[in-house]
């Protein structure tokens, strides 16, 4: 097993299983082998003032739970219904298998692999968004 492969720019931070590393002078590469190992990049955090809208707050309360502020049990059956939620609103097929994609990712408590999901919907958002004003 591969595991998940973080390439790392030059004094790039992540956070893993609630620690802060810090790449050093060089880009690096590396393997995450523990299956249940929490990781965020830093450079993808959304900050908590920027949490303004539907799809922000549910990458939010999931980046939550990778950073260790949440309890995963918690989070999962409120994750769930407002991934439901979002379904209500992105009706074509893309967005559909990738809130599909997310759901499969929270049934098996891989909170990375939804938050990676979801931040697929950042950009339809915004388009919807900008549409609407």
């Amino acid at each position: 097993m591969a595991g998940l492969v973080l390439k790392l720019a030059p004094k790039e931070r992540v956070l893993i299983n609630g620690v802060v590393l810090e790449n050093g002078d060089r880009r690096s590469r590396f393997s995450i082998m523990t299956p249940e190992a929490n990781v965020l990049r830093l450079r993808d955090a959304i900050h908590p003032d920027e949490v303004n809208t539907p799809v922000r707050r549910v990458c939010y309360a999931t980046q939550l739970v990778l950073s260790g502020d949440t309890e995963p049990d918690r989070a999962r059956q409120q994750l769930l219904r407002r991934v439901e939620e979002l379904s209500q609103v992105f009706t074509d097929a893309d967005s559909r298998r990738v809130l599909a994609e997310a759901t499969e990712a929270l049934l098996d408590e891989q909170f990375y692999k939804c938050l990676k999901a979801l931040r697929a919907l950042l950009p339809r958002e915004e388009r919807l968004m900008a549409y609407q004003q």
